[in-house]
């Protein structure tokens, strides 16, 4: 396909939900965030009440999600989830039936159905090596653990919502740790990735640095 791709990936309060969404805006493209698939698909099994581990039933939810995007906005059905998806309940679910190949793969078809014209930034933990390997930038956003917990935390105040910073970094450890040592579609830079570490780079300066690669591969290409 001749739809360019911008894939961003990296572990979780890296940035890289921010930075994607502002970057699609500026580009005037498509944004997926394939995190919220996999939080749909948690909040789903959740209120189904069947087993967590019943991997055959949360792929044949995973596979026809009733999702719809609009813009920040993010509905199951008719009913608006954006905060719902958000907890950490949720986020530790997401994480743990990532770690599924059959849920992972179920995902893929919808996943790719996000890329239309003029253009899309997909952000995720495998967008540049398994989704989109064509993609025409593949950008890797990390960041230090204390970063990433304080952003975490500063990010549920702001919805009211209280938590424990240590808590909050071993959660982030263990979400790590099983995103990397998973054997389907581990947390790993693709090999013709730019990694950039957003522990030392603002938003904006991060932004403008992928905008920048973007431009830059965009006119050697032409």
């Amino acid at each position: 396909m001749n739809i360019p791709v911008i894939t961003i990936d990296g572990p979780t309060a890296s940035g890289k939900g921010t930075v994607a969404q502002i970057l699609a805006g500026k580009l005037h493209f498509h944004y997926l965030d394939s995190g919220a698939l996999y939080r749909l698909t948690a909040l789903s099994v959740m209120r189904s009440g069947i087993n967590p581990d019943d991997t055959g039933q949360i792929a044949s939810i995973a596979s026809s999600l009733p999702c719809h995007f609009e813009k920040q906005r993010i509905f199951l059905e008719k009913e608006e989830v954006t905060d719902a998806i958000r907890t950490e309940a949720i986020g530790n679910m997401a994480s743990k039936i990532a770690a599924f190949p059959v849920v992972r793969r179920a995902l893929i078809n919808l996943q790719t159905g996000f890329r239309k014209a003029p253009g899309l930034v997909a952000d995720g933990r495998d967008m540049g090596t398994v989704v989109f390997p064509d993609a025409e930038l593949k950008i890797f956003l990390t960041a230090s653990v204390d970063v990433r917990a304080e952003r975490r935390y500063k990010q549920l105040l702001e919805k009211g919502i209280s938590d424990n910073m240590d808590s909050l970094r071993r959660d982030l450890i263990e979400r790590d740790r099983r995103d990397t040592e998973r054997k389907e579609a581990p947390l790993v830079p693709a090999v013709d990735a730019v990694t950039l570490d957003s522990s030392v780079m603002s938003i904006d300066e991060t932004v403008e640095r992928i905008f920048r690669l973007f431009v830059q591969k965009s006119n050697n290409c032409s």
